[in-house]
């Protein structure tokens, strides 16, 4: 069983940036992808970005491709996400998934079976 507990969230000004930090209740971080996603009112959960278990390999949404950056701390059981020119397109709540490690880095919502409660970004204009 994995446990995910989001942060970071918060209200932010259009053009500036946000770091989301996911901590993982788990005995050994290293052997789950890591996925962030996010749920704007009215929207389907969409895939933001993926990171393999050893932070080799990333894969992005490309609406956030050159903003954001996924990382991962494994000795720290935490994964982030650097969340910079945010717009207010990025508002949302962002949660983050965990699944066991593949050689395809998956981005569907179906794909994951660990998630977060999630964590609220606003951006205002």
């Amino acid at each position: 069983q994995v446990q995910l507990v989001e942060s970071g969230g918060g209200l932010v000004q259009a053009g500036g940036s946000l770091r989301l930090a996911c901590a993982a209740s788990v005995r050994t971080l290293s052997t789950y992808d890591m996925g962030w996603f996010r749920q704007a009112p009215r929207k389907e959960r969409e895939f933001v970005a993926v990171i393999s278990w050893s932070g080799g390999r990333t894969n992005y949404a490309d609406s956030v491709k050159g903003r954001f950056t996924i990382s991962r701390d494994n000795a720290k059981n935490t994964v982030y996400l650097q969340m910079n020119s945010l717009n207010p397109e990025d508002t949302a709540v962002y949660y983050c998934a965990a699944e066991r490690a593949a050689l395809r880095l998956r981005v569907g919502v179906n794909e994951y079976q660990y998630w977060g409660q999630g964590t609220q970004v606003t951006v205002s204009s």
